[in-house]
């Protein structure tokens, strides 16, 4: 008899279902955060500032090629699934170096920071999740390809 999926270890039921450990996994979103510490630090600059192109796309490449390397049963969602996690640390960072990343000028809505705060919450996870699925189609494309020349 097969154990049911929540008795199981959750590192070793998120290798069978994605082909990495789920600690693997948190560790490839936490690469985005040298540069949410950074821009909110207000070290680097945003936009296309030199140190951002790397500090931005090597994540994001790494995701890319631990998936293809372990060969990942379902690279889109694997991909995914760092992306969105990524995109909750990046939420909770910039919750923490809130007041140094305004440098005393905190938003307000309504005489509160709540709703700004929440829309930064939002925005981290949706930014996460979408460049977890754009990369994700990346990975399946480059997985599909790899298993059609091979």
């Amino acid at each position: 008899m097969t154990p049911d999926i929540a008795t199981q270890n959750p590192t070793r039921a998120s290798q069978r279902h994605f082909g990495i450990p789920l600690l693997t996994m948190v560790g490839l979103a936490a690469l985005v955060l040298p540069r949410v510490v950074l821009h909110d630090l207000q070290l680097i600059d945003g936009g296309f500032a030199l140190a951002n192109w790397p500090l931005a796309l090597i994540p994001i490449a790494a995701w890319i090629f631990v998936t293809l390397r372990v060969r990942s049963p379902r690279p889109f969602l694997t991909v995914l699934t760092i992306g969105i996690m990524s995109g909750l640390l990046m939420a909770v960072t910039h919750q923490l170096l809130w007041d140094s990343a305004f440098e005393g000028a905190l938003p307000v809505v309504g005489g509160s920071t709540l709703i700004p705060r929440f829309a930064a919450m939002v925005s981290g996870t949706v930014t996460g999740a979408a460049i977890g699925a754009i990369s994700g189609l990346i990975t399946r494309a480059l997985a599909s390809a790899r298993r059609d020349a091979g």
